[in-house]
This record gives structure tokens, C-alpha cells and sequence, in this order.
């Protein structure tokens, strides 16, 4: 896939007998076709197509009398499928498909027109659909020649890019960040570990299936402290190169000033000759710089922007001003920055609804029609680090996703205004991707793709290197990895959890666990590539799946501790489910003494795996960090070592327990067993035992 093009973004109208033509010719579907009748006009276009999934794009216009709200209805015909709509809401039975305007573009005048674009799956074929109707209007005639003939324009005409806003932003689903790279805060890009970027590196991103790549750019080590504060012109030909192997990957780019928001902007309010000065001159340089890129490079204003020891209301005037100035300075140099798509944040890249109100009257008062917003989102924070209990996605973690996606669809997508979820995944990422357990994990991505194409907003993945491998450009987390590329086109099955675990001395017994299959229909339980044998190796009532302890025993073998098997639970569609079979028994720990920067409890796992550890003192109050809860952070107050078979607790744990009291440690595991232990701190030294 290196230095291929795998999608074309053409917006070309072609007659019917082309488009025949080169599908027949081709086997693939042609960019556009447009179809009049009386009454109506629909140009159906496809804005790009890759292996299985394509952009589509549906422009109306009414010539017939004014239209207060609209149905569109079409027929597939090859079994394509909308994946994610915006600008409207679709509805379907089986091929048919019925799409109806949002609030905002609900109205259409005589000549008037709307559109709306969708995200779709294919097969074989992606073949156009044959005919619409418009509140039951076939829309059949000759192009540009309805019985009563257009007098003006469309009243909705995209800018000379080919695309509104809205679909440029769509077409960049879904989108990747080169973390930890530009945006490192050294002499060079490799500072904070990541391999310098190669075009090598871009071309196996875009293999991946991204349409999009954020570039985070750090400019503070390259740019002069002195007015005119001028930006190394090597460093900008190293971001407009890094820029150019994404174009020929025929990536979308968003590009940013990045870490400078908490180096030196933070300091805007008693500093703000220099901050502004400085940002001006970052914004003028790389404007001109881009000035003649293509419309797929966009800019966002700043990262997380965030200001130090002033209100939230101050702060926002702060904001709106670097964001009004960040916008008349990149349309005042002309050329293709007079309709680039430009990106403004929230404070803290916030869904608070103070922070999407305050960025809503920036964006209404810039009147441009080529503004996106965008927000960051790592969920739920206590699942997303793991602490205070929070060891599953429950209905209190869902809540928090979907309140958040809810408030930037209301108040933005809503009303016109695309928006870019710039950075998503887990803030335990940045300790251990094993923070939160694998099918917790799981869930949470599946739900957040799904719900965030529910709201019509884009997401581009943080990667700092924790995810893609930017040597061996393999995943580090494979089953990750298919569950968000499942996720670009359709919903995943999932169950109560990805562990069975079966005591190693014990009598092995059926077991059951349920399965949420998402939309999905469950179709089989399978071991490798081979199915089981429902009714003989598992049975299935209703969303119950019940694997027989006669093929557990099977699975277990020799019983040896640790996973034994991996059974995959297969779905109508989406990545199949994983559940590993584990045989275990009771962990066990030992005393131990040693320093608090070192010390560290030596344990015999047996198998199981630890889900979090509890901090008391004796009467009953949280000891150490985060003392408003006895649940301790993973991986930050404590930390497991399967290899090693220790657990250790380090000096971030001990820095807030009094010297000299002991604490009660409750170790819970996945498996439902606990472990208490006691430490005392005194002086530094730590002894550590079972009673």
C-alpha cells in the first residue's frame, strides 16, 4: 500500500451513460451521477471510496414550492449500508433507505438546496441507487431541464475546496495523532522516543484505514524569544515535508501549535504582549507557509488551551481572543486559507457546557461558514486511570461518554458546525495500557466509536507510540486494533467479561456469562477456526452463553496455571469477542521490608490477575494518594509484575501515608479473591507482612 492512493476525492458531475460506463468497465462505483425531475433535484456523489467503505455525499434542491421538512428514500442495489450519517438521520428496511433533515436544514426553498453525507459499507459492487423521492416525489427528469427551471443557485454552494465543512470533517473519519513527535518538547523530534517520521511511516498509518492524521506541533525550541519572534525556517520545511507525506497518502492533516499552550501561552494573562505577539507571528509564518495547500490541510488554533491563576471566565475572554486573531490572520493571507476549514477549541478542549456556550459566541461572531470545533476525551476519569473502584465500563462510565457527545452534537453538529474529537482513548494510557483490564478496555472503545457516529463527530486516535509500533509498523495490541477498525463501519458483540476462571483444585463446573451482542446476532463460540458444538460444548438462552464443564475440562489440560485457551465468541458482524479460559488458585504474598522507593510485596499470582488494591489506615479513613477514597490509582499507587511476581508500591504511594501508621492493603483480583496485607512506613523504610 506504500505511495498508493487508496481513495479519490473527485466532485466531478458525469452523465448517466459515463457512469455506466466505467462501473461496467471497472466493476467500481463512479465519483457522482445527478438526477432531475419536477419538483426535485438529487445529486448522489461519492466523495471517496477505499476496500469495503466509501463517503457518500447527497445534494437536494426543491424546484418545486417551498418545503418545511423532507424525507429522501432510495434503494441500494447491492446491499451497501450506511455506517454514519450527518446533516441528517437515516432509517432503513433492509436495502431501502429513508433519510430526513435535522432541525437546521429542514426548510427548502423554491430553487433552494441541502445536503447531507454519510459514511457506508460495500462489497463486491457499490453500485448507484436507480432512483429518490423527495416527500414522495420521484426525482426522475433530465439534468437541468425540469419543468419549471431553476432561477438562482443553490442556496447551499460549496467552497472552491469541493466540500462544506461538515463533509470535510466527515471525510476525516477516522483520524490518527502523531503523538510525541513534532510536538516534542526538545531540540528534535525524537526527544520524548519515537523515531524520526518517515513517509514510510505515514503510508502504513494510511494502510491502516485512517483518512486523517493530527500533526501536534511544538514551536517554542524553534522560535526566537525576541520580537519579531520568527519561526526556523528548517523547522517549517521539516512540518511542511511531514505535511507532504501525509497529501501523498491522501491523508487529510490537521496541524496546531501544541505544547506551547502550557510552556509559555498559559502565561497570556500577565504576559500578554509576548504571548500574543508570539502567536501572531507562529500563525502568520505557517499560514503563509500553507497558503497554497490543498483544502485537506486544516489548522487548529492551539491545543488544550489553558491560562494560568485566572477564573474560567477570564480565561475564556482569553481564548476568544487568540481565536478571533488566530482566525484573521490565516484568512487575511488569501489564497487557499480564505476557505480552509479551521479548527477552534474549547477551553481545556472542555464539553463543559460553559466551555461549548463561550466557543459557540466566538464562532457566531467569526460568521464564517468554515469553522469546525473540537474537543478532547478520555473518558470517565475515574475508569480511565483505574482508581476509586472503577475497574468496569458501567452505566456510570457509559453516562459520562454519552452526556459529553451529547452537549458537543447539541450545540454544535446541531447547528451546522462539524466537530473533531482531536484526541480520545484512556488518561491510564500514559502509566500502562493494562491500567484498565483488556475487556473493560474493549467495551469502552466499541461504545465510544459507536456513539460518537451516533453524533456525527469525528475522532482521531492519541498515539504517542503506545499503540502503532513506528519501526515494525505492526499493533502493539492487535485485538485493540480490530476492535476499532470494526467499529469504523459497524458495532461489535461483547459480553460480561473476556476471563472464565477455573480453580485449579477445584471441581470444574459449567459456566455462565452474558453477552451484550450490540445490535449483533451471536453465531457461534469457536476454538481457532473451529466451531463448537452448540447444545454439546455450550448452550445458548437468550443472551445467556453457558460453556459445559466437560469442554472447560478439555480446555484446561494439564491445569497449569494461566490461560489455557482462548474461546472467540462470533457475531453477525464487528470483531469477535474473546474469552480466555485461566485456571487459578488463591494468590499468596510475603513479607518483605525495603526502602520506599524501592519496596516491593513478592507474590505468587497463581494465574490470577490483580483489578485494584484498597488503602486503610486502622480506623477505617483512605491511606495515600487520592485520600478520598480507599481505592488506590493502578499502575500510579501500585503496580503488578507478573514476570517478576512482585507487586510494588512506589514512592507516589508512600509520599502520602503518615510515618509510622500501619495500613491495611486489600488486594482484589479478577477472580473474585482478595489478599490483605499490612505495611508500615517509618524513616523511609518500609516492612511489609501478613498480620
Amino acid at each position: 500500500m506504500q505511495g498508493v492512493k487508496r481513495r479519490t476525492r473527485r466532485w466531478i458531475t458525469l452523465v448517466v451513460m459515463a457512469v455506466a460506463t466505467m462501473a461496467a468497465g471497472l466493476g467500481v462505483l463512479a465519483p457522482s451521477v445527478a438526477y432531475a425531475a419536477e419538483g426535485c433535484k438529487v445529486e448522489y456523489k461519492v466523495a471517496s471510496q477505499w476496500p469495503g467503505g466509501f463517503t457518500g455525499n447527497v445534494d437536494i434542491t426543491n424546484l418545486g414550492t417551498p418545503i418545511n421538512k423532507w424525507d429522501l428514500v432510495w434503494t441500494f442495489p447491492n446491499g451497501q449500508r450506511i455506517t454514519q450519517i450527518w446533516s441528517a438521520t437515516a432509517t432503513n428496511s433492509g436495502d431501502t433507505y429513508t433519510a430526513k433533515n435535522v432541525d437546521y436544514n429542514a426548510k427548502i426553498a423554491t430553487n433552494g438546496s441541502v445536503s447531507f453525507g454519510f459514511n457506508g459499507s460495500w462489497t463486491t459492487t457499490n453500485g448507484i441507487p436507480a432512483q429518490f423521492k423527495l416527500n414522495g416525489v420521484v426525482c426522475d427528469g433530465s439534468v437541468g431541464q425540469p419543468t419549471t427551471s431553476p432561477t438562482t443557485e443553490p442556496t447551499t454552494t460549496p467552497p472552491p475546496g469541493g466540500a462544506t465543512a461538515m463533509e470535510t470533517v466527515a471525510a476525516m473519519e477516522p483520524g490518527w495523532n502523531l503523538g510525541n513527535t513534532l510536538d516534542a518538547v526538545g531540540a528534535d523530534e525524537t526527544a520524548w522516543g519515537n523515531p524520526r517520521v518517515t513517509q514510510a511511516l505515514i503510508d502504513n498509518i494510511a494502510a491502516q484505514g485512517y483518512n486523517s492524521i493530527r500533526i501536534p506541533v511544538t514551536w517554542d525550541n524553534h522560535q526566537s524569544k525576541t520580537a519579531p519572534y520568527a519561526v526556523e525556517d528548517a523547522y517549517l520545511d521539516r512540518v511542511e515535508e511531514v505535511v507532504g507525506y501525509a497529501l501523498n497518502a491522501d491523508l487529510h492533516v490537521l496541524i496546531n501549535i501544541h505544547h506551547d499552550s502550557w510552556i509559555w501561552m498559559a502565561d497570556m494573562n500577565t504576559n500578554r504582549t509576548v504571548v500574543e505577539a508570539r502567536y501572531e507571528a507562529i500563525w502568520t509564518e505557517v499560514a503563509t507557509r500553507f497558503r497554497d495547500a490543498p483544502p485537506e490541510v486544516l489548522f487548529e488554533s492551539v491545543n488544550e488551551p489553558q491560562f494560568n491563576n485566572v477564573d474560567d471566565p477570564t480565561a475564556e475572554g482569553l481564548l476568544n481572543d487568540l481565536n478571533v486573531s488566530f482566525h484573521e490572520i490565516v484568512r487575511g493571507t488569501g489564497g487557499g486559507n480564505a476557505t480552509r476549514v479551521l479548527v477552534l477549541p474549547t477551553l481545556h478542549t472542555n464539553a463543559g457546557q460553559a466551555h461549548l456556550d463561550a466557543l459557540s459566541a466566538t464562532i457566531a461572531s467569526l460568521d464564517d461558514e468554515n469553522i469546525a470545533a473540537t474537543i478532547h476525551y478520555y473518558g470517565f476519569w475515574p475508569f480511565s486511570v483505574n482508581v476509586a473502584g472503577y475497574t468496569k465500563f458501567n452505566a456510570e462510565v457509559q453516562a459520562d461518554l454519552e452526556g459529553y457527545f451529547d452537549r458537543a452534537h447539541a450545540e454544535f453538529v446541531a447547528n451546522g458546525i462539524p466537530v473533531i474529537v482531536g484526541e480520545w482513548g484512556l488518561l491510564g494510557f500514559d502509566a500502562h495500557t493494562g491500567t484498565v483490564e483488556q475487556g473493560e478496555k474493549l467495551k469502552f472503545f466499541e461504545y465510544l466509536q459507536y456513539y460518537a457516529a451516533q453524533k456525527d463527530l469525528t475522532l482521531q486516535l492519541w498515539d504517542n507510540g503506545q499503540h502503532f509500533n513506528r519501526t515494525t509498523f505492526q499493533w502493539r495490541d492487535p485485538e485493540l486494533y480490530s476492535m476499532m477498525k470494526a467499529g469504523w463501519t459497524s458495532r461489535s458483540g461483547t459480553a460480561s467479561s473476556d476471563q472464565v476462571f477455573v480453580a485449579k483444585s477445584g471441581t470444574v463446573s459449567d459456566v455462565s456469562l452474558t453477552l451484550n451482542p450490540n445490535g449483533t446476532t451471536f453465531q457461534a463460540l469457536r476454538l481457532g477456526s473451529t466451531n463448537l458444538v452448540q447444545g454439546t460444548d455450550y448452550t445458548i438462552s437468550g443472551n445467556t452463553l453457558t460453556i459445559k464443564a466437560s469442554r472447560l475440562t478439555a480446555l484446561l489440560g494439564d491445569r497449569v496455571y494461566g490461560v489455557k485457551a482462548n474461546l472467540h465468541a462470533v457475531f453477525s458482524q464487528g470483531a469477535p469477542w474473546r474469552i480466555s479460559v485461566i485456571s487459578y488458585d488463591q494468590p499468596t504474598m510475603s513479607a518483605a521490608t525495603g526502602a520506599t522507593g524501592s519496596f516491593a510485596i513478592p507474590t505468587q499470582f497463581n494465574g490470577d490477575q490483580l483489578a485494584t488494591m484498597e488503602a486503610k489506615y486502622a480506623d477505617g479513613t483512605a491511606a495515600g494518594p487520592h485520600n478520598w477514597t480507599s481505592y488506590k490509582e493502578f499502575a500510579r499507587a501500585f503496580s503488578p509484575d507478573y514476570t517478576a511476581g512482585t507487586i510494588s508500591l512506589p514512592q507516589a504511594f508512600w509520599t502520602d501515608v503518615n510515618d509510622g501508621q500501619k495500613v491495611t492493603l486489600t488486594f482484589h483480583f479478577w477472580s473474585g479473591k482478595t489478599v490483605t496485607y499490612y505495611v508500615t512506613e517509618s524513616g523511609g523504610n518500609v516492612t511489609g507482612s501478613l498480620t
